[in-house]
């Protein structure tokens, strides 16, 4: 397996993932710029993107293609030109169209965009490389950097907790909703009187779950008591939060909310500031318009149902060390990060420049007036020094070429954002969901001692999967959306998440997470890293939930399947696979070996031997 896939193989998707997607996806965000003349305004149509072969500019002004190598030896970047696609726009009609260049983009030794890549061996000997090195870093003004990945807490994901704060116990349910380059925390917490209050970023007040569930669209008290739960123990836990609610319609919610946040703002404003909490700030990741809302209800009531179960004893606080509830960003995820802000400089700079001109107009204008080393500059300045903006430092390292397997222990390093100085016990400590996927006894000793990990080498990172097919087959197999679902099936059936969103109900949730898994063992229209993750306690009337994960970096690890008592790694299949008459791939394709994430292993009965 690690001959087929390497040892860097997890920075090599990430970057793939956001040369192939992320950029064209950052482009698509900006869409089209508005140039406001006097005279005739016009817009530039963004379109497709190309990038090049690495290359560089010669001092006589001549451009070059160069290799990794040769970017070592004379000190000098290896990147790649990013060309895109730009149209200028007046009164609807496209005049004319041209590829221009917006700025040079790193490039990953060994990525796609490399010119080494599937290169055989005698050749990259004959470029000057080591065909053993596993690539994975990229080559700043002739200096090797790493961009270790960075741990962080899954995102879309309701955390129930219980903090301790000044000697009481108080229950929390957090949530980092995130979307591409935002994300937003949403906090509700238990009052000791039983009200439930949630903390949104932009509102300086907390407001009440009641009032906020009914500003998002649900009137009646019994439709919000219905989203949170239809069990009666956690309906009459929400007594203390309905008698302090004492609005009654949704526009009275939206003004009790725009009264807390704008004081002393016309009324209008007020409103206007309230909406944009409720579609901007409250929840991104399942949608930022008023068509929205009632989805938002929905993953309220869930989260304020899921606080409750905690208050009543039926399920255990989640444990944050877990590593089902963390996933690992690498690359791809952190030059998005880079490049969106970069390319909304340039945007910016190429209105301010088009805009001044006045006069000159046509593609020419417009590429004229693109400075590339805006983008260019930004993200090798970054990857140089590993300053990342926002006061994240140390992010890129320089590549540790001390021995070869330096090297493979740090392309394959992991840290984690805590901070160095505090003791963290627990996030320190061995957890039971390392197994397989850290590496236990490789950490430093000293303040990073278990905060800097290494990925076991049967560890792989998920990659990024559209859930659009999921979902069809949910609904497909009789998943019920959760506004046309009867009331027993919503009491007794299971809620299903597809990536941290709501997507309604199902009557026996065990059997739909075993035909799915089957669906992903037969290769029938499954990605084999979706993790499908059933979550149910001996608690009567305590509900019981499916997850299933398409995001990346998330950390999975291989597992032979066993049917009947009997392992479907035959010895013939291991003769075929070191005769290399059979691959890696085809065992996960044929369904002998599954990839499972830490959650789905919660789901599963596993053999040491």
């Amino acid at each position: 397996m690690l001959t087929r896939e390497g040892i860097s193989k997890q920075h090599l998707n990430s970057f793939d993932e956001f040369r192939e997607n992320g950029l064209q996806e950052i482009i698509n965000e900006v869409g089209s710029i508005d140039i406001e003349n006097a005279e005739y305004p016009y817009k530039i149509q963004l379109g497709k993107i190309r990038l090049q072969r690495p290359r560089m500019t010669e001092l006589d002004g001549s451009i070059t293609n160069i290799t990794p190598a040769e970017a070592r030896l004379r000190n000098v970047s290896y990147v790649a030109p990013f060309m895109l696609e730009a149209s200028v726009v007046e009164d609807g009609k496209i005049l004319e169209t041209k590829f221009i260049h917006i700025g040079d983009i790193p490039v990953m030794v060994k990525s796609t965009a490399c010119i080494l890549v599937r290169m055989a061996e005698q050749k990259l000997i004959d470029h000057g490389e080591d065909p053993s090195d596993p690539g994975g870093y990229f080559i700043i003004n002739g200096s090797e950097r790493v961009i270790v990945g960075l741990e962080d807490l899954s995102y879309n994901k309701i955390i129930v907790d219980a903090d301790k704060v000044g000697g009481k116990i108080v229950l929390k349910a957090k949530v980092y909703s995130s979307i591409v380059g935002y994300r937003a925390k949403l906090e509700l917490v238990l009052k000791e009187d039983g009200l439930i209050v949630a903390k949104i970023p932009g509102s300086p007040v907390d407001i009440p779950i009641v009032t906020l569930i009914r500003a998002l669209g649900y009137e009646s008290d019994k439709e919000i008591a219905d989203a949170v739960s239809l069990v009666d123990e956690i309906q009459d836990s929400l007594a203390g939060s309905f008698e302090k609610g004492d609005v009654k319609t949704s526009k009275d919610a939206i003004v009790y909310i725009s009264k807390r946040i704008a004081p002393g703002m016309l009324e209008e404003f007020q409103i206007k500031r309230a909406e944009t909490l409720l579609d901007w700030g409250l929840l991104p990741h399942l949608g930022k318009h008023p068509e929205n809302r009632k989805e938002k209800a929905q993953f309220l009531g869930e989260a304020a149902c899921k606080l409750l179960e905690l208050k009543l004893g039926w399920i255990k606080p989640d444990d944050k060390d877990h590593y089902g509830n963390k996933v690992v960003k690498f690359a791809g995820q952190m030059l998005a990060d880079l490049f969106r802000t970069a390319f909304r400089n340039l945007v910016r700079d190429m209105k301010y420049q088009l805009e001044r001109s006045g006069q000159k107009r046509g593609i020419n204008a417009v590429a004229a007036a693109i400075r590339p080393g805006i983008i260019t500059d930004k993200l090798n300045n970054a990857i140089a020094t590993g300053n990342w903006g926002r006061g994240r430092v140390g992010v890129t390292q320089l590549l540790d070429r001390t021995n070869y397997l330096s090297t493979l222990s740090h392309l394959r390093r992991v840290q984690s954002p805590l901070s160095r100085t505090q003791p963290n016990f627990e996030a320190r400590d061995l957890h039971s969901t390392h197994f397989g996927r850290i590496c236990p006894s490789e950490t430093p000793e000293g303040s990073n001692c278990g905060l800097v990990k290494n990925l076991a080498l049967s560890a792989i990172i998920s990659v990024s999967v559209p859930s659009q097919a999921i979902v069809e087959k949910l609904y497909e197999y009789g998943t019920q959306h959760f506004t046309d679902v009867t009331d027993d099936v919503k009491r007794d059936g299971t809620r299903v998440f597809v990536d941290g969103k709501l997507l309604g109900y199902y009557k026996d949730g065990k059997k739909l997470s075993e035909s799915l898994r089957e669906l992903r063992r037969t290769n029938s229209g499954i990605h084999p890293h979706v993790g499908i993750s059933y979550h149910a306690t001996d608690q009567e009337g305590s509900t019981k939930r499916i997850y299933i994960n398409c995001n990346a970096g998330r950390v999975l690890r291989p597992l032979i399947i066993i049917k009947d008592n009997k392992s479907l790694l035959t010895k013939d299949l291991l003769d075929k696979i070191s005769n290399h008459l059979t691959s890696w791939e085809e065992l996960i394709r044929n369904g002998v070996i599954e990839l499972v994430d830490a959650n789905e292993e919660e789901n599963c009965f596993i053999a040491i031997d």
